[in-house]
């Protein structure tokens, strides 16, 4: 109608709400099979259970700062971005291969805006089980986009309050020197703290297209 102006926010918020009601739909459509490991798409792909990786990344020390600092926001306050949650979600999944009902169900037990389907058909979707395209993204690069200046990840980790950008964003790059200038210690995860504040070095990820994604690009 007249005076009706359409932009960028407002198209985003008619997508975002299109994704919702697509979400409700898919559950319906498919019923329990959104919770099960192999998804709409029935993927046998091999996946990892609970253990170190699952639990550096609910504790958010990953040694991967845009996702540690997610992931302490959640913790902290019930709350993560949508731009978060699909990053923390992609780094579980796609990077650690850590079976993706383990985050959705923490995201379900930390969030206070919790909603089954748009959690469960988001994760579903993250996982790469939905039988469309996969996306791994790039956390470097995420990080660049979205937290240039490195001003959110300096919040929740106060230990590399010191650390300049670009260099907050890999901290695992740092010198000796660099670590003494910034008053951080770039540390094994587990490994008792020094005089400065500790960070753990950067967690080993999953080989790409392993655990029987192969071709199918997981």
């Amino acid at each position: 109608g007249e005076g009706t102006v359409k932009n960028k926010s407002t198209y985003w918020l008619t997508f975002e709400l299109e994704w919702r009601d697509f979400m409700r739909f898919q559950c319906v459509k498919h019923g329990d099979q959104i919770f099960k490991i192999e998804g709409i798409s029935h993927r046998k792909w091999g996946w990892v259970g609970e253990g170190e990786a699952f639990e550096r990344w609910k504790r958010g020390e990953t040694g991967q700062p845009l996702v540690d600092a997610n992931m302490r926001e959640l913790a902290l306050t019930g709350f993560m971005s949508n731009r978060g949650r699909q990053n923390v979600a992609s780094f579980l999944t796609q990077n650690l291969y850590v079976d993706w009902r383990l985050g959705a169900a923490y995201f379900e037990e930390a969030l206070i805006d919790h909603d089954v389907t748009a959690n469960w058909g988001n994760w579903h979707a993250a996982a790469g089980v939905t039988g469309g395209r996969v996306n791994r993204f790039n956390m470097i690069k995420q990080s660049n986009d979205y937290d240039v200046n490195g001003d959110f990840v300096r919040l929740w980790l106060p230990q590399l309050e010191r650390v300049p950008a670009p260099k907050v964003h890999q901290p695992w790059t740092l010198t000796a020197a660099e670590q003494l200038e910034y008053k951080v210690g770039i540390t094994p995860f587990g490994a008792p703290a020094g005089a400065n504040p500790s960070y753990p070095q950067k967690i080993k990820e999953a080989a790409l297209g392993g655990m029987g994604r192969g071709e199918e690009g997981g």
